[in-house]
């Protein structure tokens, strides 16, 4: 009979939720009322948020690690981000915890992807505490949101003592959570004796040697690389002999040069590492995700953290275009190789894999979003790269081809119910619900190929006045539905190098909507615009104005364009057809052609026609 015992003096929780139902401001609040800051310390708002990303766009990107102090106990806090695209965050972060708050809006209330983090967490049997934040709502409704959740959580087979969750009510802005709606609103002490009295301290047996689960890693320019993860069983110290699992069972000697625990957001070395507590340990640079870190004399692997399969792919390529280097310092493949190969040993969502081009890596990931940022974050570092559009990865199922399904969930105002609708059927989207609320708002619920939902963000928030909410849940493999067209209108395409005009400008407007201003470098092969029909054609914006003795060279020349949109990432990536391209710098996003020269396009497309007659 094993002897299991308890670390009482630990906590693990972790904190999950839809986007911005307020994870990041909730755990500030909790920093705040845990002594972490001084009485008079100035400190930013979503400190958890440290990317200029997670800033920028409001939302978490990447799991943090954090600890917090209440009474005598030790609280180690895991922000997890809520987008579906980042779900193998998720997944690494629930490893580490035994417990998690459930943070639901009281307006929204369960939306897919509070499904989704809910669903892991239950998989992984932690205690689900629930907290429906932000009651201070005008149109806050907890009552009905907390019967939305009892159904959620009966839809997911939860068992009978997951059913039986404490349920607190919050308002993390103010930093004030309650046992009651109508109690006194003072302050998260109601949350922080709820942790310690629902989430169980972490479970160790005395008698086994040490075990560590590496769920995250890190880097630190004086200590190399650092492996992040929570103990398991027995004790560690500096300088130990270990040795670390890899996924083929082999275990590779290390020793620890340096051990540290979480002490707010900083990092506090400590002599002994206990069974329960988040570490870093430093002194091990080939190690990945889902290692685990044991003793060299008893080496035994822990259960690696599993991740659900990618179902988008994309293209990395070197960049091609006669401006590449002008930007960007980072343009080599060895480069991009070396820099993917980095993102695939902290992203356990992601894979990459050589293509069958040179200078070409394929990336498969969960979505096309997570892809973005990758790419951005790349741009932002100074490299230069093109990129396809994103596709999406079939499954050959008794010798039928299988695509990606999403369940998509769309709120928006009654007057758009048939415009959404015709999209998406277009889309081969099905429709399985509706519901309205009475209150000139519509619920919609779809089964939509993934496919169908590469570039359709951006349309629906056209197609319903920027008013519409749009949300997707992976639902799993169906045989494919069916070929529809992707986009409806073709590409301007500059046929020589040179730098836009604004009379040429201006002439081209009237043929559809410009991504170029006057004085913009261009080149051959390069997109300057969409067109209004289906079809590309060749434009030259580099056209001046022919002049004769009677007209001056300064007459007529403040012509007056449309202002252009600037070209955000995302809208490139979802514009891009299967023969078009993203060149991606530090300084520009452009639009192209796979192939630049325009004689070799129209001999592709002839050969094309020719083997289709």
């Amino acid at each position: 009979m094993k002897n299991i015992i308890t670390n009482d003096s630990v906590r693990n929780v972790a904190i999950i939720a839809h986007v911005d139902h307020g994870k990041t401001t909730l755990v500030d609040a909790m920093f705040r009322q845990g002594g972490i800051y001084r009485d008079n310390q100035e400190v930013s708002d979503r400190v958890m948020d440290s990317m200029d990303l997670e800033r920028e766009r409001g939302i978490t990107i990447a799991a943090k690690n954090c600890a917090v102090r209440w009474g005598d106990r030790k609280i180690n806090i895991i922000d997890t981000p809520g987008h579906a695209d980042f779900g193998g965050e998720v997944e690494r972060s629930l490893s580490m915890a035994n417990g998690a708050i459930l943070l639901v809006d009281s307006s929204e209330g369960p939306l897919p992807q509070t499904r989704f983090v809910l669903k892991k967490t239950l998989e992984a049997g932690l205690k689900v505490i629930v907290v429906v934040n932000k009651i201070d709502r005008k149109d806050a409704r907890a009552d009905e949101v907390l019967n939305e959740i009892y159904d959620l959580f009966i839809d997911l087979d939860a068992n009978d003592a997951q059913l039986e969750f404490p349920v607190l009510y919050a308002i993390g802005r103010e930093g004030v959570a309650m046992r009651n709606i109508d109690d006194p609103r003072e302050n998260l002490t109601p949350l922080f004796e709820t942790i310690v009295e629902q989430v169980p301290g972490p479970a160790h047996d005395p008698e086994e040697p040490f075990q560590m689960l590496v769920a995250d890693l890190s880097y630190s320019e004086y200590l190399g690389r650092l492996a992040v993860g929570r103990v398991f069983h027995g004790k560690a110290h500096n300088n130990d002999a270990l040795a670390c699992i890899g996924a083929d069972g082999t275990a590779k000697s290390l020793k620890v040069s340096k051990l540290q625990t979480y002490d707010g957001l900083q990092l506090r070395e400590t002599k002994e590492a206990e069974p329960g507590d988040i570490v870093v340990i430093s002194g091990i640079e080939d190690v990945v995700i889902g290692d685990t870190i044991c003793t060299r004399d008893k080496p035994r692997a822990l259960k690696r953290i599993n991740v659900d399969e990618p179902t988008v792919s994309m293209r990395f390529s070197i960049n091609t275009s006669p401006l590449v280097g002008q930007e960007g310092k980072l343009v080599q493949s060895s480069k991009i190789r070396e820099r993917l190969q980095k993102e695939m040993l902290r992203n356990v969502a992601i894979r990459v894999e050589d293509s069958e081009e040179r200078d070409s890596f394929i990336v498969k990931g969960r979505g096309e979003f997570q892809m973005a940022i990758i790419v951005e974050q790349m741009r932002r570092e100074g490299f230069e790269l093109t990129v396809g559009r994103p596709e999406v990865i079939y499954r050959e199922v008794d010798g039928k081809t299988h695509e990606p399904i999403e369940q998509l969930f769309i709120d928006c105002d009654e007057s758009f119910l048939g415009i959404v609708t015709e999209k998406l059927s277009v889309r081969k989207g099905r429709m399985n619900n509706l519901i309205n609320h009475g209150t000139g708002r519509i619920r919609m619920e779809f089964s939509v190929p993934s496919r169908g939902l590469i570039g359709y963000r951006d349309e629906f928030l056209t197609d319903t006045k920027g008013t519409g909410i749009m949300n997707s849940l992976f639902a799993g493999y169906e045989p494919h539905r069916g070929e529809f067209p992707t986009r409806f209108t073709g590409s301007l395409v500059a046929d020589r190098a040179g730098a836009a005009v604004a009379y040429a400008l201006f002439n081209l407007e009237p043929r559809g909507e410009l991504f170029v201003v006057p004085g913009e470098p261009i080149y051959e092969g390069m997109i300057v615009g969409e067109h209004n029909r289906d079809n590309d054609i060749d434009v030259n914006p580099a056209k001046g104005k022919k002049l004769t003795n009677m007209r001056a060279s300064g007459k007529d020349e403040a012509v007056t364009l449309t202002p252009v949109r600037p070209m955000t990432l995302e809208r490139a990536i979802h514009f891009v057809r299967e023969d078009e391209l993203v060149e991606v710098t530090p300084q520009s996003i452009r639009l192209r052609k796979s192939v630049l020269s325009a004689m070799e396009r129209h001999r592709i497309f002839g050969k094309k026609k020719k083997e289709t007659m």
